[in-house]
């Protein structure tokens, strides 16, 4: 018995070291550097196991190595998605839109089970990644820490899906994203409209539970903090304004500094030009949406290094969420302003819902388009996408780029994307996550 102990002992370790050691070639006919802007032409990148090994014109292919043939292709570090939201499904909102999201969202906290939210993110994390997104950043509404059950999953190899970097429940005032009027990301100022759209009343005052953390306090503001962080939190989420009462610039200074204690950032949901700057003034890593942040907002924001996360919808995505054009105006014209300032812009695409002929992952990669129909070069679209996002992740170090000893989230697209980045983002044709070939052209 021993014996055979020893010896099934030394196949496994035999079976390991070789997949570990095994080898890779990948032959690109393009290589982006989407930091640079730039492409070169006919290199080879070396992966050995889940990292790059060696990249470059003249590398040398191994004996033995498994060789993937993308001559024909553009190659390029795989995508980010800084706002989604994997463990959430909502219907196509229809007729009275912002009413049908938020009363589809309090249904699925009240008949959907953290069990069956998991699974949703299964199916929506392998959805995302074959569309090209190998690492994306969950910002909540996931019940009670479903996408930290995701992210251990995905770490684990028990799934196949990006890299996640988990919010845990957000933390927002009483009453959370269900607000008593229309709330101030579908509003347009210049043209208030007071309907009710509240979805919670007295007599039920818990069924904003398990989808947030109501923090009023600065003693629950720091339980909510450390409750996120216990429960498996890799970000805090905090949304400052969907209700008429807003956090202040010194209250979210608190959640700043009691997040940074533990090393994690806060990603701020701003509906309002207020709660912008009191976001931005409190020290948020990223503000969420943003949509009505004026120039001098915007500049306090790029003198502050804060990022704009600004999920900026294509007019066909806005039109299905039952925003009015103005608003997708609005959008429009904030990215304008926003690179013309030089605020660091990163992408985030805020889909909970996938329309006919798409799934989640080719849903969130069409949003690219709305970049461009503000102006944004290629170039810019690509950093935007990659290079911004690692940084504001604080991943730059471990994926992001081709290079080596960096981790293997590689992909492809027949089309040259420094031509048209938001075309050619929507026909990925190959897809690697550490190592692994998730999508073969």
């Amino acid at each position: 018995m021993k014996r055979f102990a020893s010896v099934l002992a030394a196949l496994l370790v035999a079976t390991t070291a070789s997949a570990a050691d095994a080898i890779v070639a990948i032959k690109a006919g393009r290589l982006v550097d989407p930091a640079a802007g730039t492409a070169s032409r006919n290199q080879v990148i070396l992966v050995e196991g889940r990292t790059i090994k060696e990249v470059g014109a003249g590398v040398a292919i191994p004996a033995g190595a498994t060789v993937v043939d993308l001559s024909d292709a553009t190659v390029l570090p795989g995508l980010f998605d800084c706002h989604s939201h994997l463990c959430t499904v909502l219907g196509k909102p229809a007729g009275d839109g912002p009413r049908d999201v938020f009363g589809a969202l309090l249904l699925t906290t009240l008949t959907d089970s953290t069990a069956y939210r998991a699974l949703q993110g299964v199916a929506n994390g392998r959805s995302m990644l074959e569309a090209g997104f190998t690492t994306v950043r969950d910002v909540g509404n996931a019940g009670n820490y479903a996408d930290t059950d995701l992210r251990r999953a995905q770490e684990s190899g028990l799934i196949q899906a990006p890299t996640i970097v988990n919010a845990g429940r957000i933390i927002v005032a009483l009453g959370g994203q269900f607000p008593p009027r229309i709330p101030g990301w579908l509003q347009d100022p210049r043209n208030p409209d007071h309907k009710h759209y509240g979805v919670l009343h007295p007599e039920r005052p818990g069924l904003g539970n398990p989808e947030y953390l109501y923090a009023d306090t600065r003693d629950e503001m720091t339980k909510a903090v450390r409750e996120n962080i216990l429960y498996g939190a890799r970000v805090i989420k905090l949304v400052v304004d969907d209700q008429p009462y807003i956090y202040s610039a010194d209250d979210i200074r608190h959640i700043v500094a009691e997040a940074a204690g533990a090393g994690l950032k806060v990603a701020a949901h701003c509906a309002t030009q207020a709660g912008a700057r009191n976001a931005i003034e409190g020290g948020v890593a990223s503000v969420e949406h943003g949509f009505w942040m004026d120039d001098e907002t915007l500049q306090l924001a790029k003198a502050r290094g804060v990022v704009l996360v600004g999920t900026d919808f294509p007019l066909s995505a806005s039109r299905m969420l039952g925003m009015p054009d103005s608003v997708h105006t609005a959008m429009m014209d904030r990215v304008k302003r926003a690179h013309r300032i030089g605020v660091t812009l990163a992408f985030g695409s805020d889909v909970f819902f996938a329309p006919e002929g798409f799934t989640r992952g080719s849903f969130a990669a069409s949003y690219a388009s709305g970049y461009a129909e503000a102006g944004l070069s290629p170039a810019d679209i690509l950093r935007l996408m990659i290079t911004n996002p690692a940084k504001l992740l604080g991943v730059e170090k471990e994926r992001g780029a081709i290079r080596a000893g960096l981790a293997a989230d590689i992909i492809a697209t027949p089309d040259d994307p420094l031509q048209d980045a938001a075309a050619a983002l929507q026909r990925v044709s190959f897809v690697m996550k550490e190592g692994q070939v998730v999508k073969r052209p």
